[in-house]
């Protein structure tokens, strides 16, 4: 007696099993002086630890707004705006960075935004941050005129005048809008702010805890 025995192969394609590694998203905005702080220092924190961190730009103006604010409380309540820019000569101290008091508070940053958005998972995206934010808050540069930032782009190798030109279609003039709402139906109400699943940190005071929790609580997801 013959006995068949049929060999079932398994399709691995079809149930390829797509393993992704959680990520700290470091969202900011170029007109936070705290946010100048966190970029500085979120890469060395991170990559040391083999951390991945998505870098999410989002404005600040549309979440004062909902807030009842028109500009940022550091100029509403004059003692708090004071102690802010003693708190940041102090940080800078301990960070060993270099800061300026910008003579306009804050800076309209909707133009490096919209870049910062356009490349934001490109390997370019955490140069052109930092030098924003250094024109910003160590230059004193208006990084609202297209002619600072083609200056900071080329500085980095690169063509500014068509990065300028790629960031202004209403397809990435929506993506802003909608990184920005995102960042309100998240529970974000300012800048710094970190998350790693669900788990918000606000302040560049929280980007150690971030770190931590990070390292006791990530989970592979499995979809």
């Amino acid at each position: 007696m013959r006995v068949l025995i049929r060999i079932s192969v398994f399709n691995f394609e079809s149930y390829a099993i797509k393993i992704t590694m959680q990520t700290i998203k470091f969202w900011f905005e170029f007109a936070s002086t705290y946010s100048y702080l966190s970029v500085s220092r979120v890469e060395h924190l991170t990559m040391s630890k083999g951390i991945p961190v998505e870098w999410k730009v989002f404005l600040l103006g549309p979440v004062f707004k909902n807030q009842g604010r028109n500009t940022s409380p550091f100029n509403i309540y004059r003692a708090k705006g004071l102690y802010m820019w003693r708190d940041l000569e102090r940080l800078c101290q301990k960070y060993v960075l270099p800061s300026k008091k910008p003579t306009v508070f804050p800076r309209n940053g909707l133009l490096a935004a919209r870049v910062a958005c356009l490349a934001s998972s490109e390997v370019r995206c955490p140069d052109f941050v930092r030098a924003v934010f250094r024109a910003n808050f160590v230059e004193d540069r208006d990084i609202s005129d297209p002619t600072v930032i083609e200056e900071i782009f080329r500085s980095l190798g690169q063509n500014g005048q068509s990065v300028i030109q790629e960031s202004q279609p209403p397809k990435n003039k929506e993506r802003l809008k909608c990184q920005t709402e995102e960042a309100q139906k998240l529970g974000i109400f300012g800048a710094p702010s970190f998350m790693v699943g669900n788990e918000l940190f606000w302040g560049n005071d929280r980007l150690e805890d971030t770190i931590e929790w990070y390292k006791n609580n990530w989970k592979r997801n499995y979809v």
